[in-house]
């Protein structure tokens, strides 16, 4: 009986240290001038886990990151469901574009881990993210925007609002109309502002003359002068800088492989610059540098 009832007290310790580092998450993203450095999961612990599943989500969590960016599109029946490509021959047993499947058709397929291996983990609808993740860690929807008003409706049906962080390359004038349609708590908001685009630059420009936002995610093959430019205006305009180090190509190859040598030569770099966001395929070996350097609890 004693011991039943230390586990039942460590199981709310736990639960409650979850909900703890949730809320202070979303306090450190609205807040400028802290310098925590979070980190976000890319596609959850895909490494060990198949990427976009329940079981890599609650790695991401049980590891302490910040942040876990998941992908979505929607079903035949018009069901939001985890899944980065159009297609889940990649990811999945199956065979086909997503949208000819039905939800109860996904469900039937099995994942496949990064090696291409047949897993008995099964595709997650966004309302089972939501619900696992539900004051535990924030999330930040990628290729999701387009269903914003169904994502916005399953936030508030789950009480997850303040906590999802949404992103686009859209410009400001196209967010802010889908934003006006929606009445009370509004999610989170991102811009991503890619300089491996010709637009990228114009992009940026339409989001500071009219909308704050809490952070820019900034892609850039190369460190130019107009990225340097833009690290500048971003953390004058009182936001937060999103770095993706996943590969090369994302941050003028100062990527998570390139870190595993000298992570000071390449996490240490992006943090001089400004940035406080970093989203990695390595949360595990981030989380330790960062700890190391105090800037990460």
């Amino acid at each position: 009986m004693k011991r039943n009832v230390l586990i039942f007290i460590s199981l709310l310790w736990a639960i409650s240290g979850f909900a703890q580092k949730a809320a202070e998450t979303i306090a450190k993203l609205h807040d400028p001038s802290d310098k925590t450095v979070l980190v976000a999961s890319h596609r959850a612990d895909w490494r060990n886990f198949p990427e976009n599943s329940l079981e890599g989500i609650q790695s991401a969590i049980d590891m302490g990151v910040d942040i876990v960016e998941i992908d979505l599109k929607r079903t035949r029946d018009g069901e939001l469901i985890l899944m980065h490509d159009k297609t889940v021959d990649r990811t999945t047993t199956g065979k086909g574009l997503v949208s000819d499947f039905t939800l109860d058709s996904i469900k039937g397929l099995n994942l496949k881990n990064g090696c291409g291996v047949k897993t008995r983990s099964k595709v997650p609808t966004l309302i089972e993210v939501l619900l696992l993740c539900k004051d535990k860690v924030v999330i930040n929807v990628d290729q999701g925007f387009s269903f914003y008003e169904q994502v916005h409706q399953q936030l508030e049906e789950t009480g997850t609002v303040n906590q999802v962080l949404i992103k686009s390359e859209y410009p400001a004038d196209r967010v802010m109309e889908d934003f006006a349609k929606q009445k009370g708590e509004k999610m989170m908001f991102m811009p991503i502002i890619n300089y491996g685009k010709k637009d990228g630059a114009e992009v940026f420009k339409s989001y500071q003359s009219k909308m704050p936002v809490i952070a820019y995610e900034v892609v850039f093959p190369e460190m130019k002068p107009e990225v340097e430019a833009c690290f500048k205006d971003i953390l004058k305009s009182h936001s937060k800088i999103w770095i993706n180090t996943l590969w090369g190509s994302l941050c003028a190859d100062m990527d998570d492989d390139m870190a595993l040598k000298d992570p000071e030569s390449i996490y240490g770099k992006h943090i001089k610059a400004g940035a406080t966001i970093i989203q990695t395929d390595r949360p595990e070996f981030l989380i330790k540098y960062l700890r190391s350097k105090r800037l990460h609890k």
